[in-house]
């Protein structure tokens, strides 16, 4: 295959071409505006996630009483307890992939 050396390199190419071509592809005189539809779940969205932040499901109180209990040494784990509510998760879970399908 024989190589055209006839063609310009691309290194002599000016800025000002691409700034023309720019030019020409956008049309500022346009009387279109740019637009943004969003859906009216956007507002439902942003409820929940107010709502999420003013209702906090985290009881920092508790947090605090374990965090401490821990640092003392007097946290007691039951493991009779985490069982079972690990059971009601994967149940809960298995519940509602089966209402999914």
């Amino acid at each position: 295959m024989k190589i055209d050396k006839s063609l310009q390199p691309v290194t002599t190419v000016s800025v000002s071409d691409g700034k023309r071509r720019t030019d020409i592809t956008s049309n500022p005189s346009s009387s279109e505006e740019n637009h943004v539809h969003l859906s009216p779940n956007v507002a439902k969205l942003q409820n929940i996630d107010s709502n999420s932040t003013n209702n906090s499901v985290i009881n920092t109180a508790q947090v605090q009483e374990i965090k401490q209990a821990i640092s003392e040494g007097s946290f007691k784990i039951n493991p009779e307890v985490v069982a079972d509510r690990l059971l009601d998760t994967v149940k809960e879970l298995i519940q509602s992939k089966k209402g999914a399908i």
